[in-house]
């Protein structure tokens, strides 16, 4: 296993906005918004201390949820990949990758590529996936999903190590005597696991490097992170992992417009004494959200939070 976070104290990352538009999340500015926003966006992160800015991963929406979910899901290799031209410190975060939709070695290729070209700064994030048409359009097992992604873990973990000609054999992928470079810059690409399902939970405690819980609300942190510590033991695994948390959305200062009952806004010190509460629990790394009406609002609501909670967070 292997960690990547700076130790003992909590770090925080952004999912990107505009690379993903579900009606769930997604500020109205981000239907009519660009590359040049999303480069603005990651710039101003790479410059505030953000651990990470992280891709989604859809390759198709059906129709039937395309209400919701939207159309919209940028390929994270290619997005990571611009990004990671313009930025020079931020970690490169796929949260997460369906990787049960691509055999591994194409995983492998495309990812070890970026974290080449990054000069090692990805952190390959996986799920299960939950949309059945896009399985079957591209001849993925839905209905085995869970135990293709536990499989496709061990064998990308196999094409992502230092070797030239990596070497797997599972049940439903083996490989050996194929070379592919370039090599990853990074001895051992850490990987984290999505999900907060018993299997996803299982998933992270015995294969991950680190977990991405969806949508845990706080009160639920505590008995998930436990129930983790007690798989890994169970499994013998030693290493540490990096906990994350998705925090409710943010605001920082008083908004002068609606944002949202579930919103934590506020004074810094306010937001950042109720932010520590994540670390009391064991975790590692917030993934944080900010409500704005447009991209100048993001960027400065990013710089504020970097400036004026940040700091506090491990006080």
């Amino acid at each position: 296993m292997v960690q990547v976070l700076p130790q003992g104290r909590l770090v925080y990352g952004m999912q990107l906005p505009v690379q993903s538009q579900s009606t769930i999340y997604a500020e109205a500015w981000e239907a009519a918004a660009g590359a040049g926003d999303l480069a603005a966006v990651a710039r101003v992160a790479d410059r505030c201390g953000f651990a990470y800015i992280a891709c989604c991963d859809h390759v198709a929406i059906p129709r039937r949820l395309a209400g919701a979910m939207g159309t919209v899901w940028y390929d994270p290799v290619a997005t990571l990949s611009f990004l990671a031209g313009i930025t020079e410190r931020v970690r490169l975060l796929s949260h997460v990758a369906v990787v049960g939709l691509r055999h591994p070695l194409i995983s492998a290729k495309q990812y070890a590529t970026l974290d080449h070209l990054s000069g090692g700064r990805l952190i390959l994030g996986v799920g299960a996936g939950h949309v059945q048409e896009e399985f079957e359009a591209v001849g993925a097992d839905f209905e085995g999903r869970g135990a293709v992604l536990d499989e496709t873990v061990d064998a990308l973990r196999a094409a992502l190590g230092p070797e030239e000609y990596p070497e797997f054999v599972g049940e439903r992928f083996a490989f050996s005597g194929l070379g592919q470079r370039p090599r990853p810059a990074q001895p051992r690409v850490p990987v984290w696991v999505g999900g907060s399902s018993p299997a996803a939970v299982r998933r992270a405690a015995t294969r991950g490097d680190g977990w991405l819980p969806q949508g845990d609300p706080r009160g639920r942190l505590p008995e998930q992170i436990a129930r983790i510590a007690r798989l890994r033991a169970e499994a013998g695994v030693e290493a540490p992992i990096e906990i994350g948390a998705i925090t409710e959305p943010l605001y920082v200062g008083e908004a002068s417009w609606d944002v949202g009952r579930r919103t934590l806004s506020g004074k810094p010190d306010a937001l950042a004494e109720s932010l520590r509460e994540y670390a009391a629990m064991g975790v590692h790394q917030i993934q944080v959200r900010f409500r704005s009406r447009s991209r100048t609002e993001l960027t400065d609501q990013m710089a504020a939070f970097a400036a004026d909670v940040a700091p506090h967070l491990d006080t």
